[in-house]
Parts: structure tokens; sequence; C-alpha cells
């Protein structure tokens, strides 16, 4: 009875200890007597209790944020940005023994890289090419966590915080930019305007009778106004000879 006891002790024992089921994102570092076999899974796995050991591992893909940083930028602006990036293990025998803690060694990786690689940027391309810096960190990172067996998919900046100060002058400065481009909009306008004009004084120059076609057009223009204005119209052409009459008698006059 006591044997059978012990039997079925040691089965329990046996299958609790040697018995393991991974998840389908999940790998099995093994390690025998010390050293590592291999990664197994996902689905179940059969170790040699008190001889094997297993670590899990995750091969999801995984978003850490990144503190906000303290950066002076080339230009001698002090920011604050922070970041967020996504990464995942695609070797969890490296990811296990080539580095004690991998997000903890990334997290510390990105702040250093972070601060590094916007202190090399100046204010103006910090704002506006974000795409640059982000492909630069993501190359950086890439590069650095390849040995630990992880892969760095994505690296963005989320957020820029500026000083008081800057906020206000670049506030001016974009106001003072929008007045520049009215002002050169309205002189554009004026400039296209004045050529306009001057196409249409050598169009009634050659033609006269436009002239009187446009003053038949203005007077229809003030007639929709209904307004109580009374208006002649009377041909130009009838004061001609008169004119002429005119200047014909006084050039007599002073030639005598």
């Amino acid at each position: 009875m006591f044997t059978a006891i012990a039997i079925v002790m040691f089965v329990v024992f046996f299958l609790t200890s040697a018995i393991r089921i991974l998840n389908e994102y999940e790998r099995g570092v093994v390690f025998r007597l010390g050293r590592v076999i291999q990664a197994k899974g996902p689905g179940l796995i059969i170790l040699i209790p008190v001889i094997d050991k297993m670590l899990k591992v995750s091969m999801r893909l995984v978003a850490m944020d990144v503190d906000p940083q303290d950066v002076i930028t080339k230009d001698n602006v002090s920011v604050k940005v922070n970041a967020v990036i996504y990464f995942r293990v695609i070797d969890p025998t490296k990811a296990i023994v080539e580095v004690e803690n991998y997000n903890y060694a990334m997290s510390q990786l990105a702040q250093t890289t972070l601060r590094s690689v916007c202190g090399q940027a100046e204010l103006d391309e910090l704002l506006s090419a974000r795409e640059k810096i982000n492909s630069q960190l993501q190359e950086i990172l890439d590069t650095h966590t390849d040995p630990w067996g992880i892969k760095v998919a994505t690296v963005e900046l989320k957020h820029i915080d500026l000083p008081q100060e800057m906020q206000r002058s670049m506030a001016k400065q974009a106001e003072a930019e929008r007045e520049r481009r009215a002002k050169i909009i309205n002189a554009d306008g004026e400039y296209q305007a004045s050529a306009k004009l001057a196409d249409a004084a050598e169009i009634i120059e050659k033609r006269p009778i436009a002239l009187q076609l446009r003053y038949l057009q203005t007077m229809r223009e003030m007639s929709a106004e209904q307004n109580s204005t009374v208006i002649f119209p009377f041909p130009i052409d009838l004061f001609r000879p008169l004119l002429k009459c005119l200047d014909g008698g006084d050039s007599k006059g002073n030639g005598k």
C-alpha cells in the first residue's frame, strides 16, 4: 500500500514538473544542467524534472513608452521629447542568453538614443522632419538590439514640449509669416488687375466703340440697384464736330 502511494506521488510530481503548455505566442528556452538546448513551443513541452529548466519568452509585438527626456537641440533650445517604440523578440535564445533583462535594456538604450539623436537636430527639423528623426532612431536601435535577437519595427516621436517663451516666439513668427503672405497675395492681385486694365486700355484705344459699350454696361449696372439717380445717355460722337471746330478756331486765333 505504501509503495503504491509512493508511486502515485512520484507520477504526479513527474507530470507536474515535466509537462508544460505554451501558448501560440510563447516560446520556451530550455536549460539542461545550465546549458541551453533550444527554444521549444508552442504546445505541449516535456521536460526532465530537476535537470531541465525553462524560461518563457513572449513573441508578440511590444509597445514601450519612453519617458520624456530633457534635450538641448543643436540651436540651443531646451525641449522635452518622448517617444514610443514597437519591437518584438525574433530569437528567444539570444533574448535570454545575451542580455539579462531585454525590456530594461531596451528602455535605457531608447532613452539615451533619443537624447543623442534629438540633440543633433535643430528645433525646426525636430518639428517638421519627424519621419527623418523616426527613421534614424529606428535604424540605431535596430542595429544595437540585433545581437539580442530583438527587431525594432517602428519608433515614433509622440510629443515635443516647448518652453512658454519659445511658444510665444513661434506664434509671433507664424503671425508675421501669414501677414507677409497676405501682403504678397494682395500685391500680386493688384499687379494682375493693373495688367488686365492695361490690356483693356489698348483694346479701347484700337476700337473706341468699346468705350461706349462699357458706358452702356455701367448704366445697366447702376439701374439694377433701384436708386433714384436719373441718367440721360448722350452720344459723345455728337460733340466731336463741335470740338473740332473749337480746336480749329483756337489754332487760327493763335496763328494770328
